[in-house]
């Protein structure tokens, strides 16, 4: 065996694919650039590092099952300003996480609510944490689901592998008793264990409507609000600010009539 072929064994053995794909082409860029071979190395050590990196986010996101994904770099903050934009700086650094703390984003609907908390959970998963993203009412729908099929414990214990959890438009439907019951329980379960995310259009005091039960609303607003970073999202709706100005300048057909 020719000392090519052998050393792409001995890659290949060790797991070290972006070596065998990338030291071909990097020695004739040393060669040529006369690198030295600690350089040489250096710099396919560095792909590898790179590759690996890559793979492994692609691997957090699609772990986090994301709707959409969604960017903090490309929310409008001038067009929402009761955002705290420092604020969300500096919850996408992520100290929140491995502190297990809640991070609660209440406001009207249209507001951004969904992409602030799509792009914390993205920066979290570019730094390597673990990410579920669930809606609300899909969440309870599984719940319902592991319970019929005997398996809650199991799904309990699967979602404390996460590092955070979102739940994006708590009370946009409300809860069944027995999915309302199960929600608390899910939450209690992650309190002070995992980070939990919630976006919701309602008022703290209107959760009621959610639960139905007041005294099991309190409880699990004691447990979320418990050193919580609470984000408060105030104004009319961006999209139809947005749709209201491309009509005026002509952009969007009026379709009223057709109903």
């Amino acid at each position: 065996m020719d000392s090519p072929t052998l050393l792409d064994t001995y890659l290949k053995q060790l797991c070290l694919p972006t070596f065998s794909q990338q030291y071909r082409r990097l020695a004739a860029d040393a060669t040529r650039t006369q690198a030295s071979y600690e350089q040489f190395l250096l710099t396919l050590v560095e792909q590898e590092i790179l590759t690996r990196e890559q793979h492994r986010l692609q691997r957090l996101m699609r772990a986090a099952r994301f709707p959409v994904v969604r960017d903090l770099a490309d929310f409008d903050f001038a067009a929402i300003p009761s955002v705290n934009q420092q604020q969300i700086h500096t919850l996408s650094q992520g100290h929140y996480i491995p502190a297990a703390e809640s991070v609660l984003l209440i406001g009207n609907p249209g507001l951004g609510k969904t992409h602030i908390a799509s792009g914390l959970a993205l920066a979290a998963c570019k730094q390597g944490y673990r990410v579920r993203f669930y809606t609300a009412a899909a969440l309870v729908n599984d719940l319902l689901q592991a319970q019929a099929e005997h398996r809650i414990n199991r799904f309990m214990t699967q979602a404390l592998k996460y590092q955070l959890i979102v739940l994006d438009e708590l009370g946009f439907i409300p809860l069944s008793t027995v999915g309302a019951q199960l929600l608390f329980q899910f939450c209690s379960g992650l309190y002070e264990r995992v980070a939990v995310m919630v976006t919701s259009n309602l008022r703290f005091a209107d959760w009621t409507q959610v639960f139905g039960d007041e005294r099991l609303t309190a409880a699990l607003l004691d447990r979320l609000t418990h050193k919580a970073h609470i984000l408060e999202f105030i104004g009319d709706s961006h999209r139809i600010r947005q749709r209201m100005q491309q009509e005026r300048r002509g952009l969007v057909p009026d379709v009223a009539g057709d109903a």
